[in-house]
């Protein structure tokens, strides 16, 4: 059975925001409304072919984490249709699922990545210096080697093209001291809560990436949280050293697009039924694992 897609979503008398290579961004007044779209991006390029399913999960997901990390301040006002305003009332179906209300933010000009193991561009640096946004690591580590303990490895966000690693002297420097302290010391609380769930569901998280805002001189946990497109998501009992594992997150995507001819720019090539299929269900393995609910699709 074919399944509904979302690639583009318009809500006649809302004023639409941004488009970002997933998510719709909805004006609401003192909120915004985030709608999780199917979209999937490789190497920074939007894919012609969406996945079925991967709104919904990217948006539960994230809402999941929210909830269970209450304790630290975050932008989720509701993932409820329910509760939504009643101007949004008329496409409850359109968004289902696949959206939630945030409270407005300024976000810091800085992703915050924590590596627990080596992976991409992580590994790639530690090749050539041995070590990682400046961060000195042992001799001898190999691909997907755990890290003596995470290190939170900065970047700065990109309007185009990719973001950049920097290392915490660069980040003190954009931040300020003692935000970037505090950002830091968050992201690897929150990565080391959401690893020892993630263990008990059989996922490794090799690495995530976190961003934070600031209202009324608070600071926020905001967009998405420990989902398979900001994380590397391993399984457990297929994980070994020296190669890069199967993973529950687009890298699978990733890896067939590297066995193309494509120039990794615009206009992307399309998927396979198959590579399409496979995708979706790594979203919702990964979504059932760590959840340890379905999906629930409206």
């Amino acid at each position: 059975m074919q399944v509904a897609t979302e690639t583009s979503i318009d809500l006649p008398g809302i004023k639409k925001l941004r488009s970002g290579k997933v998510r719709e961004v909805f004006e609401l007044g003192e909120t915004l409304l985030f709608v999780a779209t199917d979209r999937i991006s490789a190497f920074d390029v939007i894919l012609p072919d969406p996945i079925p399913h991967k709104g919904a999960v990217l948006n539960q997901i994230s809402a999941f984490w929210f909830k269970r990390f209450n304790d630290i301040e975050n932008h989720l006002v509701t993932a409820n249709p329910e509760e939504f305003p009643k101007e949004l009332q008329s496409f409850r179906e359109q968004l289902a699922g696949r959206s939630m209300i945030v409270k407005k933010t300024k976000p810091l000009p800085v992703e915050c990545v924590v590596r627990g193991y080596l992976a991409g561009s992580g590994w790639k640096e530690y090749q050539q210096s041995q070590s990682v946004c400046g961060i000195k690591l042992p001799a001898g580590l190999k691909l997907a080697s755990q890290l003596p303990e995470p290190i939170f490895t900065p970047a700065t966000k990109a309007e185009e093209g990719h973001d950049e690693n920097i290392d915490m002297k660069r980040c003190a420097q954009i931040l300020g001291e003692e935000l970037a302290d505090r950002v830091k010391a968050l992201s690897l609380e929150i990565y080391s809560r959401g690893r020892d769930h993630a263990a008990h569901a059989g996922i490794i998280v090799a690495d995530t990436k976190f961003e934070f805002g600031v209202v009324n001189g608070d600071l926020l946990l905001i967009d998405e949280c420990l989902t398979p497109d900001s994380s590397r998501f391993w399984p457990k009992d297929q994980y070994a050293i020296g190669q890069s594992p199967p993973s529950f997150d687009k890298q699978f995507v990733r890896d067939y697009l590297e066995t193309l001819d494509w120039d990794k720019r615009p206009p992307a090539p399309r998927l396979p039924e198959d590579v399409i299929e496979k995708t979706s269900a790594k979203y919702l393995e990964a979504f059932r694992r760590l959840t340890g609910n379905e999906l629930a699709k409206h």
